[in-house]
């Protein structure tokens, strides 16, 4: 009996201490990263699954600029071979690389929105004007979902690094979460400068 009493008294001290040092939180918060982490995944796979038809739509414009629909297709190639998995919101490298290869992607898809607005023909396309919408619609997705993530992720390292709750992290080896930077993306996702003039023209 006083057994029984001694060791429910310790369970409930146990729990007491972990909720107070913000264990009950680290669950919530992780939890919340990755179901914000799943929905960037999300909008980033409906970014790709645009690009094919969008891809095929311009390959149907006469004499369009090869080279601007291979650095899509290659990009893309490159953004959706990366393998994420959960461990890769705790693998900085990892997510540096992800990001980088998606950043890539986005500077592709706007060189090509760019060179698209010299052909009348494609400006005048009403299936390839509601996949821009559509891609539009999407890019404003993926920037909503990222906020939402730098929130998550933000308010999880704030509980990892400030005391007393860093004890716990340290504990249980709850180590601050990669967020997106904005070191160099603008100038990653910022389209090229486009020359149509060819070289020799006068």
């Amino acid at each position: 009996m006083i057994r029984s009493l001694w060791l429910a008294t310790l369970a409930l001290v146990t729990t007491l201490a972990l909720s107070g040092c913000g264990y009950n939180d680290f669950q919530r918060l992780d939890e919340q990263t990755k179901a914000a982490w799943s929905e960037v995944l999300n909008q980033y796979q409906r970014r790709a699954d645009l690009i094919p038809n969008i891809v095929a739509t311009v390959k149907g414009e006469a004499n369009f600029e090869q080279e601007t629909l291979t650095k899509v297709v290659e990009a893309r190639a490159k953004a959706t071979s990366i393998q994420v998995t959960p461990e890769t919101l705790n693998n900085p490298e990892a997510f540096n690389k992800f990001q980088q290869a998606q950043g890539e992607l986005s500077s592709a898809l706007s060189r090509l929105l760019v060179v698209t607005e010299n052909y009348p023909n494609l400006k005048a396309n009403q299936g390839f004007q509601d996949l821009r919408v559509q891609l539009e619609g999407t890019e404003n997705r993926i920037t909503v979902a990222r906020n939402r993530y730098i929130k998550a992720v933000a308010e999880y390292n704030v509980l990892a690094r400030q005391f007393p709750t860093n004890l716990t992290a340290m504990m249980f080896s709850y180590q601050p979460k990669p967020s997106f930077t904005v070191q160099n993306e603008a100038q990653i996702s910022a389209p090229p400068a486009v020359n149509f003039d060819k070289p020799g023209a006068k």
